[in-house]
Order: C-alpha cells, then structure tokens, then sequence
C-alpha cells in the first residue's frame, strides 16, 4: 500500500529486454535504503527490488504490468515518482493507493494558472474507470484530487510544491502518464455493473 506521496525522483539508468520481462536499472536518493524484496512505486507502479547499491536499485516489469502501463516507453535519463510502502502507524496524507495501475492516459492541456498548473486527461473510458469532482485519482503515482471530472477524462490542479518534486514538470500534451483509480470507486462501480 501507498499514500500517493512522493518520496523522491528517481532517473532510469538502464533498459534491459529480457523475453517478455523488462529490467530497469533506476538512480534515486532512496536506493541506498532499499533491500531487496522491497516494494517500491514507480511512477505508480508498484515494483519489486531486485538488486540494490548505494546509488541505485533494479526492478524488473513483466508483461502484464508492461501491458497496462507506459512503462514499455520508459527509456535512459527519464525522471521517475519514487514512494516506497506506506508503514502501519503513519499519517496517511495522501489516499489509499494501492500501485496497481489501472490503465494509462494521455495529458491533452496544460494551462498556466500563474502560479499553479492545471492538466487535463483523457483515457479509454470502454475499461469502465471512472472519476468523481473532489474525488481522488492517481497520476503517476501521485495522488490528487479530481477536478472537472467528465466521463473519459478529468484534471487536476497543481501546486509549485508538487511541480518542482515530481515529474509533473515533465509532462506537456500527448504525454502518456499512469492512472490508478480510486479503490472506493472500483468496488462501486463493480458492484453497480453486477446488480443493475
């Protein structure tokens, strides 16, 4: 489980194609105090360490993770959301997350709000994924809440804060960014398709 708080950026190393596996090699202030078998968020993606050093860590993707999220385009010198698991006894501050990327989406405008940021998403609404106003949402595994929320796709706004300390920076229109949506909504909606 995470909190949808980023702890750390992290930069991606290496690339390597194993068959259908993908391992990345990923450099962040956090790998020194990883071990291995630990869970960490990427960019909302939640990975297990592999291998680790002082100046960076390996996570390796399969094809089902690759699949559903845009991890396959990752390339050397990307700049990653980093969140290790949330401990038993600390402030959730963000909202329940749980690194399972639902699908992806692609950012279709950025506006400058003098002083915060606000970006727009549009994703395949046939997955049945949905977003509420003031709801929450996962965007590259941080968490934010939902405003203008239509039926394929939502925006967020965004403070300087979370601007400089995430990838947020990076993203610009036709950017491919990671979604996970609120877990309350997911039963919901499940429960809504099976009993109507």
């Amino acid at each position: 489980m995470f909190t949808g708080i980023i702890e750390s950026l992290g930069i991606v190393k290496e690339v390597i194609k194993e068959d259908e596996n993908i391992h990345l090699t990923v450099a962040s202030s956090l790998s020194r105090e990883l071990k291995i078998d630990q869970s960490v968020a990427h960019n909302g993606v939640c990975l297990t360490v592999v291998k680790c050093d002082e100046n960076s860590h390996v996570v390796t993707a399969i094809k089902e993770t690759i699949d559903k999220t845009s991890l396959g385009d990752w390339k050397v010198g990307d700049e990653l959301n980093l969140e290790r698991a949330m401990k038993l006894g600390d402030r959730l501050d963000g909202h329940i997350v749980q690194g399972h990327v639902d699908q992806t989406a692609v950012c279709i405008k950025k506006e400058d709000q003098n002083g915060s940021w606000v970006f727009t998403f549009e994703y395949d609404k046939s997955l049945n994924n949905i977003t509420i106003e003031k709801g929450s949402v996962t965007v590259n595994g941080t968490s934010l809440t939902v405003v203008d929320s239509g039926i394929n796709t939502f925006s967020v706004a965004i403070i300087p804060y979370t601007f400089e300390n995430t990838n947020f920076k990076n993203i610009k229109i036709g950017t491919v960014v990671n979604l996970e949506f609120d877990v309350v909504g997911k039963y919901l909606t499940k429960l809504h398709s099976l009993y109507r």
